[in-house]
């Protein structure tokens, strides 16, 4: 295993349809499934990972931006779709980043988010088993 550098930890309680609590509490969440509750309020695992696929993408992407020399003032949107799966019958993830750049012109904003897609490690740890499609966007 890699040098650890930090470790976070959350606990789930009855699943998509119950609790969810960080262990420092800042986390602490009712979940409600939109598929089969549309009434509750709630959050649920694919919003929880289009947060912090965001925060991490977008802070890969200053990251990258920084190496080369370029000042940008950027802002990540991240969707996370449940999908029913054709393969096996049950379910899958895919995720679009909506990616806005502000301070490079579109081509360096596409190679600016193609860099932070490499480097980020939600990237690293969905690729190949999730499809995400990057949308960037010089503003």
């Amino acid at each position: 295993m890699s040098k650890v550098l930090f470790t976070s930890k959350a606990t789930a309680k009855n699943g998509r349809d119950g609790h969810v609590k960080s262990d420092d509490g800042l986390i602490d969440l009712d979940l409600v499934n939109p598929v089969n509750n549309k009434t509750d309020k709630g959050s649920n695992p694919e919003q929880l990972f289009a947060a912090a696929y965001s925060a991490c993408y977008d802070g890969a992407l200053s990251h990258v931006a920084g190496e080369q020399n370029k000042e940008i003032d950027s802002e990540t949107t991240v969707e996370v779709s449940f999908l029913k799966d054709e393969e096996d019958g049950g379910f899958k993830i895919g995720a679009t980043l909506n990616i806005e750049i502000q301070g490079v012109s579109q081509g360096e904003a596409e190679e600016l988010a193609e860099a932070a897609h490499q480097f980020c490690p939600y990237s690293k740890a969905t690729r190949g088993n999730i499809e995400v499609k990057l949308n960037p966007k010089a503003v």
